[in-house]
């Protein structure tokens, strides 16, 4: 109906280490170069938690525009822009926010998990953003969203809202007539296969039937748009589908160990930036703990009893970081062996960062070009799809 296409985000609230590159950035790198890939800086989703910070939202979102460039996210396959800079988001989140239950969003355990650490309470934005988030991925008719585990329910959350949506706003006029005509269009034998599908969806709840079905209006060529959009809501039932509801692509990596052995996180201060110098990376490598029994340097040491092992074997490749686990066993390797070889395999990782962001850094202009055109792109499919949400709720009227 629609092309394969994934959408994904990161609120501009702190800046990017090297956790977040081998927590989601480099499973970014790869889907875009499998389908067309959306990634936008959550602006607005950044004052749900930090509204009493918004002076530094600007600067953060352009970091963090710079950090995905070093990254490796290629512009030439993917589209890069700023949420608020695309008003259809707010507006859809706004209609969508009309018919949406409170409970709901009050029942999410994301919401509520999020509402418990703040001091001053949950403020309606953030009770809100679940409206938001689905208007960030519905807008663009994305027929994938890449998230963290953790956020599989707001996913599930969006089908939902997506459902309740096009079931309230999804009867056109003569919906069963034209259906009808849009059939016939498919050819004899491919109506034929299509209407004994939908009937064994509809009365049986086959779902491999209603997947086959889906695959024969995919193959149908000579259909259009329109038609191809009542035909796949007449399957389901007397609706048009407006919006798409989207599946969760996972990215599933796990919490990159930081200095303290911990996941890295902000909180923790136990972060390396993903273009942290390496004079700073040194200092914090230096500072680390170790084996607390290993007092002499070639003394036997335990690597799980070390802060520097579970950092080194998430970098460092299974072989480099094997030598190292055993020279420490054996006494072989020292400490401060151990430290200078972290600071390697990092300077290994961050090298290529480096070398793309200069590029940037060099010319900011290009940053600024490259996030425009990507909202110029961006914002011709969100008017698309407004246009169609305004004339099924009837909004699409003039003075």
């Amino acid at each position: 109906m629609y092309p394969e296409r994934v959408v994904s985000g990161m609120r501009p609230t702190e800046s990017l280490h090297l956790g977040h590159y081998f927590g989601g950035l480099q499973q970014w790198l790869k889907l875009q170069a499998e389908t067309q890939c959306m990634f936008f800086v959550a602006d607005w989703h950044a004052l749900t938690t930090h509204f009493d910070d918004a002076q530094s939202i600007e600067e953060k979102t352009w970091e963090m525009l710079f950090d995905w460039l070093a990254a490796g996210i290629d512009p030439s396959r993917a589209t890069l822009f700023i949420q608020s800079h695309i008003p259809e988001h707010a507006e859809l989140h706004l209609l969508l926010s009309m018919a949406t239950p409170l409970s709901w969003l009050q029942e999410l355990p994301s919401f509520q998990a999020q509402a418990a650490k703040l001091p001053q309470g949950a403020s309606y934005g953030l009770l809100g953003s679940t409206c938001l988030q689905a208007a960030d991925v519905m807008i663009y008719r994305a027929s994938s969203v890449a998230v963290l585990a953790a956020q599989v329910d707001e996913v599930e959350m969006m089908c939902e809202i997506a459902r309740r949506f096009n079931h309230l706003y999804g009867k056109e006029k003569d919906f069963e007539e034209k259906s009808q005509q849009a059939v016939k269009k498919l050819g004899s034998k491919r109506a034929k296969l299509y209407m004994e599908l939908r009937a064994e969806y509809q009365e049986q709840g086959l779902d491999e039937a209603l997947a086959q079905a889906k695959a024969v209006l995919d193959d149908a060529q000579n259909l259009s748009m329109i038609d191809r959009e009542r035909l796949f809501g007449y399957l389901e039932g007397s609706r048009k589908l407006i919006l798409v509801e989207p599946r969760g692509q996972i990215l599933s990596a796990s919490p990159m160990a930081g200095l303290d052995g911990q996941p890295m996180t902000h909180s923790l201060q136990n972060c390396i930036g993903l273009r942290e110098g390496p004079q700073s990376v040194e200092r914090k490598v230096r500072s680390m703990n170790i084996d607390p029994q290993r007092i002499q340097e070639h003394a036997p040491g335990n690597p799980a009893n070390c802060t520097v092992w579970p950092m080194q074997r998430a970098l460092a490749s299974a072989e480099a970081s094997e030598q190292i686990r055993k020279g420490c066993i054996s006494g072989s390797l020292s400490c401060v062996e151990c430290k200078r070889a972290l600071c390697s395999t990092i300077a290994q990782v961050q090298e290529p960062i480096h070398e793309r962001a200069q590029t940037y850094l060099d010319d900011p202009s290009l940053v600024r070009a490259i996030v425009a055109d990507g909202c110029d792109s961006a914002r011709k499919l969100a008017q698309e799809t407004m246009r169609d949400v305004r004339d099924a709720m009837g909004l699409n009227y003039s003075l």
